[in-house]
Parts: structure tokens; sequence; C-alpha cells
């Protein structure tokens, strides 16, 4: 497994550990209780996180170095 995949292991502990250590509501980011803006953040987060690993996979390449259809 590269290194890179790795980082697809990150958003799993940071929801589930945000969840019990942001569960405040008197700070507001952007409108939302911080908690909400955590989850929401890591769930932009995530998907970042999945195209970066999708897109550096060797795997996903065609013979000739140009990324799949």
């Amino acid at each position: 497994m590269s290194p890179l995949r790795w980082l697809a292991l990150l958003p799993f502990p940071a929801i589930l550990i945000g969840a019990v250590v942001f569960n405040q509501v008197t700070p507001f980011i952007a409108g939302l209780p911080l908690l909400f803006a955590w989850l929401l953040l890591w769930i932009v987060l995530t998907s970042a996180i999945m195209a970066l690993v999708y897109f550096t996979d060797p795997a996903n390449r065609t013979r000739d170095g140009e990324p799949k259809a």
C-alpha cells in the first residue's frame, strides 16, 4: 500500500474524535455550531483526500500515462 493511501484513514478518527471534543454549541463558525462546522469540514476534506488518492494512484493510469476516462 502506498503511503498516500494511508490518508484515506484520516477522516474516520477525525470525525469520531471531533464529535467528542467539539460537542459545543456556543462557538459558531459560518452560522453553524462548532460540531456541525467540524463535520462539514471533514466531509469536504474527505472528498478532497479521496480525489488525491485516486489521481495519484498508478493503477488509474493507462499505458500512455493519461488518466482513464
